[in-house]
């Protein structure tokens, strides 16, 4: 497996991160990583196809919202919520606070 390209913190744009969180399936994925504990990729419950996937994972761990952990042939996610929330304080607190409140 290739090395995998994870930002250091400073490096972290917010203008990537509201590009990755703009799409409803890594919303959904970041969401599922809320907790902070390392999922395996295979165990978030999102519907759509593993290519698919693959492409929303590159693009949330190239702008820093995610890390990827390989492990033989398995990869391991966990949401980089220190870094985010280092960089832009209250970010993902928003982000989750949407689940919350009603939809006008």
């Amino acid at each position: 497996m290739a090395a995998l390209h994870h930002p250091d913190r400073e490096q972290i744009r917010l203008v990537d991160v509201l590009h990755a969180l703009g799409h409803p399936i890594r919303l959904d994925i970041v969401r599922a990583l809320a907790s902070g504990e390392e999922t395996p990729c295979g165990a978030i419950d999102v519907r759509a196809p593993k290519s698919t996937l693959t492409t929303h994972w590159r693009v949330l761990r190239e702008s820093g919202v995610i890390r990827q952990r390989p492990e033989g042939r398995r990869l391991h996610l966990t949401l980089r919520r220190d870094d985010l929330n280092e960089r832009f304080p209250g970010l993902l607190d928003l982000v989750f606070a949407e689940d919350a409140e009603p939809v006008h």
